[in-house]
C-alpha cells in the first residue's frame, strides 16, 4: 500500500510539474515574440521583413515635422492654409 502511495505521489508530482512546464514554455513564447516584434525581424521566403518598434516610431516622427512637402505635417499644413482662403472667401464683408 505504501508503494502505491508514493507512486501516487510522484505521479501527482510529475503532473504538476509537467503543467508548470507548459506555462512557463508559453509565457517564453510570448517573450520571444514580444521581442521580436520590438527588434523587427529580417524578410524570410515567403515573409516580408518587418520594421522593430524603435525603427517604426522614427518613421512617425518623420511625419510630424515640415520636410518641404512631403510629410503628413506638410499636408496637415496646406489644407489649413487652403481652408483659411476659403474662409477668407466665403466670410461676408461688413462695411
Amino acid at each position: 500500500m505504501t508503494e502505491i502511495l508514493a507512486v501516487c505521489g510522484a505521479l501527482v508530482v510529475l503532473a504538476g510539474g509537467t503543467v508548470v512546464a507548459v506555462k512557463i514554455l508559453r509565457g517564453m513564447k510570448r517573450f520571444g515574440d514580444f521581442v521580436d516584434d520590438w527588434q523587427g525581424e529580417p524578410a524570410r521566403r515567403g515573409v516580408p521583413a518587418r520594421l522593430g518598434v524603435m525603427e517604426r516610431l522614427e518613421r512617425i516622427e518623420a511625419q510630424l515635422k515640415p520636410n518641404g512637402g512631403t510629410s503628413l505635417r506638410d499636408a496637415v499644413n496646406r489644407v489649413e492654409k487652403t481652408t483659411a482662403r476659403l474662409d477668407e472667401h466665403l466670410t461676408p464683408q461688413e462695411d
